[in-house]
């Protein structure tokens, strides 16, 4: 059960960041542009498209584990550089960030899947593959808990108000500036780093057997020319296995869709009159519906049939993002937190079926491929998203007032693009899904 318990240390490490609450703002105080801090992050999501399905199939061959401790050090390392990253010189400091996010994206892309498969073929090995959604329980609550700490502490140690409010309350005339307190929450984070790199090195690599459960399924020998081999391999068996193709096409919608409302989440709480300094408070309620929807899933997961679980996510989410359409002030907070509940759903979901169904010799691959698909639908939804906000702002060009205002009218008028989105591609999934049925009868 090693490798249960480093797994979850893993997840709680790497995901759990102390600079999560402030990420946007981080990048700017530090010198950055909008437009920088946008070419970053689109370098960063390029860099895990690229990566995501090789770095799967090299956990495959040349073990797990060793894609797991070079995830761990380049989380290290990226946070080792904005430490050291210098003010003034923005094209200097432009290129220190830039390697930081490549190492980021690199790090995100080698633990996908790697990470997950090398804790369930632990469980395999054990005659315990049954116990999965325990351990899927466990670890999203105390991730849940961890973010809990981390985003709260974070955003306290970012303020430079409140920590020389408390300095004083301890008795210390100390006064903080937000350049003293800009690389705290780095600092914490680093320290992250460190525990997730001797969570990885405390790791039992478990080979994938000679022969899978799947018959004539052989794990291959290590060479990058086999990497490639196992990608398109595991690829078609995607195709050709409908029920791990659906789970993977219906997490695809639901995460892209969802991921981007709460990437938008700040702007969406301003518009409910909800005061900035509560921004850090509701992220740490939103981690605490992490600590139960996790068992309620494995409930459902284990006890009722798969449809019930794709129609209780989309009944969550599908109510959650209708609710949030209305823009109820203060009380807009309550459909939002439905909303990113379904978010958890959908994780514990995806991974608790396509590991039940994919052999060990091809499971991180798969599991790949699964990221693969979610970041390419993240990515898809939000240039889709950018270009329906610039043909409504181009409708509104003429409308009097601030360019704030414009910009918080097109958010208004644009939003229940999310709901209409996600049930349609509901509709059309099921309808391709039932289709697909009657032709295999």
């Amino acid at each position: 059960m090693n490798n249960v318990r480093q797994f979850i240390a893993f997840r709680v490490f790497f995901n759990c960041r102390f600079y999560y609450p402030v990420f946007t703002v981080l990048f700017l105080d530090f010198g950055l542009s909008v437009a920088q801090f946008s070419i970053l992050n689109a370098v960063w999501a390029a860099t895990i498209v690229l990566a995501e399905v090789p770095s799967g199939a090299l956990a495959d061959i040349v073990g797990r584990k060793r894609l797991l401790v070079f995830a761990a050090c380049s989380m290290l390392v990226e946070m080792v550089i904005l430490c050291a990253a210098p003010q003034g010189n923005v094209n200097l400091l432009f290129g220190f960030f830039l390697v930081n996010r490549v190492l980021s994206g690199l790090a995100e892309a080698a633990a996908s899947g790697a990470d997950e498969a090398i804790a369930y073929d632990a469980l395999q090995d054990l005659g315990l593959a049954d116990q999965w959604g325990n351990v899927l329980d466990v670890q999203m609550r105390l991730r849940s808990g961890m973010f809990i700490f981390t985003m709260t502490l974070g955003a306290v140690v970012y303020d430079p108000h409140l920590m020389t409010h408390i300095a004083d309350f301890c008795g210390s005339a100390i006064t903080f500036a937000q350049s003293d307190t800009l690389r705290y929450p780095i600092y914490l984070t680093l320290v992250l780093a460190v525990l997730t790199l001797v969570s990885t090195l405390r790791l039992d690599e478990v080979r994938p057997p000679a022969t899978s459960p799947v018959a004539g399924d052989r794990a291959p020998a290590g060479s990058v020319i086999e990497a490639f081999r196992l990608t398109l391999d595991s690829g078609r068996w995607i195709l050709k296995t409908p029920f791990v193709l659906a789970v993977i096409l219906f997490g695809m919608l639901f995460d892209g869709i969802l991921r981007m409302v709460i990437t938008l989440a700040s702007q969406y709480y301003r518009m409910v009159q909800l005061p900035e300094s509560s921004y850090g408070v509701i992220g740490s309620v939103m981690a605490v519906t992490g600590m139960f929807i996790p068992r309620l899933a494995r409930w459902i997961a284990e006890n009722r049939s798969p449809a019930t679980c794709l129609w209780t996510t989309a009944a969550t989410a599908l109510a959650g993002l209708t609710g949030m359409t209305f823009f109820w002030p203060i009380l807009g907070l309550v459909p939002a937190l439905v909303a990113f509940s379904a978010l958890y759903m959908v994780g514990f979901y995806v991974s608790y079926f396509v590991n039940q169904q994919t052999a060990s010799s091809r499971r991180a691959t798969v599991l790949s491929f699964k990221g693969l698909a979610y970041n390419l639908s993240y990515g898809g939804i939000g240039i889709i998203y950018a270009a329906l906000l610039e043909f409504k702002k181009r409708g509104l060009q003429g409308m009097d007032g601030l360019t704030e205002d414009v910009e918080n009218c097109v958010f208004m008028n644009t939003f229940d693009w999310f709901p209409i989105s996600l049930g349609i591609g509901l509709v059309v999934m099921a309808a391709a899904v039932m289709i697909r049925r009657r032709r295999g009868r």
